[in-house]
């Protein structure tokens, strides 16, 4: 990587115009790296770089030769990959081995995903005498998270691409590193000047300027729940579009016919993967209440079993929070959960013994949480755990649905009318079953606080694209 003080604006890096800013490694607490964030002029001429790309002719593009530069992107992603990893590794804690086999997968599918539906989706439909066109939005600003830097940034930038929109990224300031090299790749797949750009910077700052612009149609922001509402006031008064996946507090239901052991593991290593930083990770495991005691064993089992330390070492499951400010909200929830009447099985505050160097945490299991708690209610985004007691379906559904968030739930049990029918009575926007592999190829978005609008699939695509209706068409 050779331009951490740069963006990339109209097909070439250049100095950027903000101020300095330390990207520190969570592992060592040391600076690891200084970007440069991008002044209002950069994110201005980003914007103008992109509009002048969409109306010069991308936006009419056959969508072939989309599909072609996704393509081109894909084969420089692939000579980039272990720098990506290490990036990650660097800037966001994920130990390598985990960067290695998800970090960098599954953005790169998001890529294959996306050149895929080009070769037969078709644009236009006929209904009666008239056509039905789909047509890119326009400028889309992206705003993406530290947890899966790449891959919610990848979600975004090949569906954009695949519509035909033009695009001004602006990744996290904690993990500015990975999108630096992944824009050195898009850079090398040769796109015609100002259909991508990519801006680094903050999100009081450059984000509230890139949502806010008059000459950006719509904004695509993932984070924080508290992160989208600002961006959807910011945006309001352009009335652009808004796409949002927020946060997320997901059910895990564990329903009597499940393999209870089995179920209850996998699900504990489930939540703490990412070091619990996932927006749709299981963190609320719902049991029969006269299994607590069984659901707690296991539980704590599995939890123990997860390796806590250096990223870098071969054999880490979990390494650090991304940050101190993180690393201090979830010990903060933990006391309070505390506090509040919970048990930890295991865990507990305070860092692993040998690791007081690096913002760890100790993987913490909650039993005989109630879902007044606020360790049920916030989205902690750390290796935290919660077990509530059900006694009916009803009352695991009701439990499940009592939530201001709606992004995922995950089902357990060999019934399958009662899967089929737990899956339609709970509102979120995914449900897994026994734990089933995600997939690019159907929707991700939420209900409720989670969000609005999807990622991924056709549908993620669509999402990128205005309905015209030209009537008459067939008598023209």
């Amino acid at each position: 990587m050779n331009h951490l003080g740069d963006t990339f604006i109209n097909g070439a890096w250049r100095p950027a115009g903000g101020t300095q800013l330390d990207v520190i490694n969570p592992a060592s607490e040391a600076v690891e790296a200084t970007i440069t964030t991008a002044s209002a002029q950069d994110v201005d001429d980003a914007v103008a770089a992109a509009r002048a790309a969409f109306d010069g002719g991308w936006s009419t593009s056959d969508p072939q030769e989309r599909r072609a530069a996704l393509e081109r992107i894909l084969v420089e992603y692939d000579k980039r990959a272990e720098e990506m990893v290490e990036a990650m590794t660097s800037e966001m804690g994920a130990p390598l081995g985990f960067s290695r086999s998800v970090q960098i997968a599954m953005p790169r599918e998001r890529f294959v995903m996306a050149a895929k539906i080009l070769q037969d989706y078709s644009f236009e439909e006929r209904v009666g005498t008239s056509l039905v066109v789909r047509e890119p939005v326009g400028v889309c600003a992206f705003i993406t998270p530290w947890n899966w830097p790449l891959n919610q940034a990848a979600s975004k930038i090949a569906y954009g691409l695949a519509a035909g929109c033009t695009i001004v990224w602006k990744p996290s300031e904690v993990s500015p590193l990975s999108a630096i090299v992944l824009t050195e790749a898009i850079a090398a797949a040769g796109l015609p000047e100002g259909v991508f750009n990519m801006v680094q910077g903050d999100g009081p700052s450059v984000g509230a300027q890139l949502s806010s612009h008059g000459d950006v149609d719509m904004v695509s922001f993932t984070g924080s729940t508290r992160g989208g509402i600002a961006v959807a006031q910011s945006a309001a008064a352009t009335v652009k579009r808004v796409h949002q996946e927020l946060g997320g507090k997901s059910a895990n239901l564990i329903l009597p016919s499940a393999d209870f052991a089995k179920a209850v593991a996998a699900g504990t290593k489930l939540c703490f993967r990412n070091t619990g930083q996932s927006c749709q990770a299981p963190t609320r495991m719902l049991v029969e209440r006269s299994r607590m005691d069984e659901a707690a064993e296991i539980a704590a089992r599995a939890a123990e079993e997860m390796k806590t330390g250096d990223p870098r070492e071969q054999g880490t499951d979990l390494g650090p929070l991304v940050s101190k400010v993180q690393w201090d909200r979830v010990q903060g929830l933990i006391e309070s959960g505390l506090s509040e009447g919970a048990t930890a099985v295991t865990g507990g505050p305070g860092k692993p013994e040998g690791l007081e160097t690096g913002y760890y945490v100790r993987p913490t299991v909650f039993r005989d949480v109630t879902n007044d708690m606020r360790i049920a209610r916030e989205e902690i985004f750390g290796p935290v755990l919660c077990l509530l007691g059900y006694d009916s379906e009803e009352e695991a559904c009701a439990i499940a649905n009592d939530t201001p968030y709606g992004l995922a739930t995950y089902v357990s049990g060999s019934d399958p009318e009662a899967l089929k029918r737990v899956s339609r009575a709970i509102r979120v926007g995914r449900v897994y079953l026994n734990y089933a592999a995600a997939k690019g190829d159907v929707p991700f978005g939420g209900y409720r606080q989670s969000g609005n609008g999807r990622e991924q699939g056709v549908h993620g695509l669509e999402d990128f694209t205005e309905l015209k209706a030209i009537l008459g068409y067939a008598a023209a």
